[in-house]
């Protein structure tokens, strides 16, 4: 997998591909079915299979102040669309620049100049250029006159409607990781940089990995049962705490996981957290023997969670 940045020249060897192109954060089942299409594409016509994104989402880019709502980074998708079986990773910088190309000027100059794209697919939603001028009507027209295919897909859905990263946002903020999996494919992970942090958790037998939530959306804050996979490889099992910690002052928000049957040392590593089961809301407790016994509680609740799934 190669990860292209989308305002140089990509390689001749990547040249005359096909370029699945949307944001894909989350990479649900919608997404899925997008890049398979391009990837099934670009194998049966013997081309490389590009798959196209966004950083920031152009939501941020025109509203900077909205609350954090990413459901990946740009390493996670990465290895998503590497598992799919796609070639490349194309990353456009969504900034003024690219928000101010008009839909001709996006398809000359990106997709045909820097990218050579043989073929485009997109989703039936799919709007570019500025003030969203163009969709797949003028993508496709511009690929009858300029050479090159377009192929839609459209939206997945089920018994709730079309499947969407809203939706899974909606899951992930109502407390509920199981459906926001069943539309992901996968858990919901949050990957970090483990941190030194009060070490409060040391002192009463429940040591954790402490993990800043970036620019994560903010799922429901509470206790969780989690599985950790570290840079090793290794996975792990744990309990964790998702929030601003009621129990201590002064608040600090955090993703703490405590993995059970594991000493080791993890800070500086990097760690991906998966939110399997939502156990409770996060409560501040009359002293640490009442927390000390709820922490068990919720530990016992976390293995019997992990031991089902």
């Amino acid at each position: 997998m190669q990860r292209l940045d989308g305002s140089a020249r990509v390689p001749e060897a990547l040249r005359g591909g096909i370029v699945a192109l949307g944001n894909f954060d989350g990479f649900h089942l919608g997404h899925q079915a997008v890049v398979g299409r391009a990837i099934e594409r670009a194998r049966a016509e013997g081309r490389p299979a590009i798959v196209a994104t966004f950083d920031p989402h152009p939501v941020r880019h025109f509203k900077p102040d909205a609350p954090w709502f990413r459901l990946t980074t740009l390493d996670q998708r990465e290895r998503l669309f590497t598992a799919a079986g796609a070639d490349a990773m194309l990353v456009f910088g969504f900034d003024g620049a690219l928000a101010g190309l008009t839909a001709t000027q996006f398809v000359e100059d990106r997709l045909l100049g820097l990218i050579g794209a043989g073929g485009v697919v997109t989703g039936e939603d799919f709007t570019f250029g500025k003030a969203r001028s163009g969709d797949v009507g003028v993508l496709r027209a511009m690929g009858d006159d300029r050479g090159f295919s377009v192929d839609t897909v459209g939206a997945v859905s089920d018994a709730g409607g079309v499947i969407s990263s809203s939706r899974i946002r909606e899951a992930l903020q109502a407390g509920d990781p199981r459906e926001a999996a069943r539309l992901l494919t996968r858990p919901f992970a949050i990957e970090g940089v483990v941190q030194h942090g009060d070490k409060v958790g040391r002192t009463i037998g429940y040591p954790t990995a402490n993990i800043d939530m970036g620019h994560y959306l903010r799922p429901a804050y509470g206790i969780y049962a989690v599985r950790g996979h570290l840079e090793d490889g290794r996975w792990l099992d744990g309990a964790a705490n998702l929030g601003i910690r009621p129990q201590f002052t002064p608040p600090k928000e955090l993703l703490e996981p405590y993995f059970f049957d594991f000493a080791g040392d993890l800070y500086g590593q990097r760690l991906e957290v998966e939110l399997i089961e939502f156990l409770r809301p996060e409560a501040k407790f009359d002293g640490l023997e009442a927390l000390m016994a709820q922490m068990e509680a919720d530990c016992a609740r976390a293995r019997a969670a992990l031991a089902c799934r």
